[in-house]
């Protein structure tokens, strides 16, 4: 039992996508309808971009306050 638990995680250390979506899927479960869209539109934006929309944000904000 030991070594298949170990193969499977050998196997599937590559796959932190799919184990940060099925963490998503596990929150969204009891949240507004609002959140779950929000949290729907991060993950495709961390799917396209790898970056989530906070961190979109702040990269743009921290570029506006460098311009000033």
């Amino acid at each position: 039992m030991k070594l298949i638990v170990l193969m499977m995680l050998i196997l599937m250390t590559g796959c932190s996508e799919v184990f940060l979506l099925s963490s998503i899927g596990g929150t969204v479960v009891s949240q507004s309808p609002a959140i779950k869209a929000y949290n729907g539109v991060d993950t495709l934006t961390i799917m396209k971009t790898k970056k989530g929309i906070k961190k979109h944000a702040y990269d743009k904000l921290k570029e506006v306050n460098d311009n000033k």
